[in-house]
């Protein structure tokens, strides 16, 4: 596969990554750690480099996850976690305190069985820590050789132009897909200004682009799709036209809807670097594949135009937690 820049940093990057959260958190029952090693293992047998992951995911129990699946990997890999919605003891607190970093971090470090950490995020803004107090906090332990990298999720442009004038930002994650283009208003415009590299989590729409999921979709109580508010029946009733317009360019590309909805996120921006989940090796193939799919400036346009047309049904969160974001 080929690699990717994220952004001025020079930190080189599969151009696909995989997002490693439904392997054990927030997608109902989850398969086998054993299994899920092994998809690791996959991954990197096809070329990925590019893991991410989060303290909150269990929580812990991911990062643990990757740190025992690429423990006995020898390919250079990169390994991307956040902090910041979770104490010590994995209870739920949204909270960038600076000496709460430096903890955290110490407990990312051991269970990721690394001794620096390549791309450590703010999971979400904390609203009573100043960004700068934060990136100051992740500069000392940049200089203490425990972090490579600083990055940002679910920030908006003020965030995000504080915090990179006192640290340099690697990378964004945000949610990004053809039928999540909010980003493209500030964000990303501030991020190629910056030099700061990209990366869209559920860029297939939490598994909607897909086009397995419909409007008799059941999902289990611990599926967070569940309480989405684009994941009603009549939202995704309403939707199906995103995925029919997808799956009209998949026919013609000889693809699929999720193929077509990566290739085009990867057509926006040299250093945008989606990051699909999956705990499927079918998936993980297909996704990987994406990238030879090319579409041409005349196709993207048609696509684009398709789907401006489109009227998004339903919001991608639940009120309560959409106000954490910064976008």
């Amino acid at each position: 596969m080929n690699s990717r820049i994220l952004g001025s940093s020079g930190l080189a990057v599969s151009a696909v990554g995989l997002g490693c959260m439904g392997m054990s958190h927030h997608r109902g029952n989850t398969a086998s750690r054993t299994e899920m090693i092994a998809l690791i293992h996959s991954a990197v047998d096809l070329g990925v480099t590019f893991f991410d992951t989060a303290q909150v995911y269990g929580p812990f129990t991911n990062e643990e996850l990757v740190g025992e699946a690429l423990a006995s990997v020898t390919d250079p890999v990169i390994v991307a976690t956040k902090f910041g919605l979770t104490d010590l003891d994995g209870n739920p607190k949204l909270s960038s305190n600076p000496a709460l970093i430096r903890s955290s971090v110490e407990g990312s470090l051991a269970r990721l069985r690394v001794e620096t950490i390549d791309v450590l995020y703010q999971h979400r803004v904390d609203p009573k820590t100043p960004i700068e107090d934060v990136a100051a906090a992740v500069n000392d332990l940049i200089t203490e050789g425990k972090v490579r990298h600083f990055g940002l999720s679910e920030a908006g442009v003020g965030t995000i132009r504080r915090a990179h004038s006192v640290l340099p930002v690697t990378a964004l994650q945000s949610e990004y897909s053809i039928w999540y283009r909010k980003p493209e208003r500030e964000v990303i415009p501030t991020c190629d200004e910056l030099g700061i590299g990209f990366v869209p989590y559920s860029p297939l729409g939490r598994g909607f682009l897909t086009g397995t999921i419909d409007e008799n979709s059941k999902f289990e109580e611990a599926d967070n799709r569940k309480n989405s508010p684009q994941f009603t029946p009549e939202a995704l009733r309403a939707n199906q036209e995103i995925v029919e317009a997808l799956n009209a360019f998949a026919i013609d590309k000889g693809g699929t809807p999720a193929q077509v909805a990566i290739a085009w996120l990867l057509a926006q921006k040299p250093w945008i670097v989606p990051i699909p989940g999956t705990t499927k090796r079918q998936r993980l193939e297909e996704n990987i594949a994406a990238t030879e799919m090319a579409l041409s400036d005349r196709e993207l346009a048609i696509l684009g135009t398709v789907i401006a047309e489109i009227d998004v049904v339903g919001d991608r969160y639940p009120e309560n937690i959409e106000l954490m974001t910064g976008l």
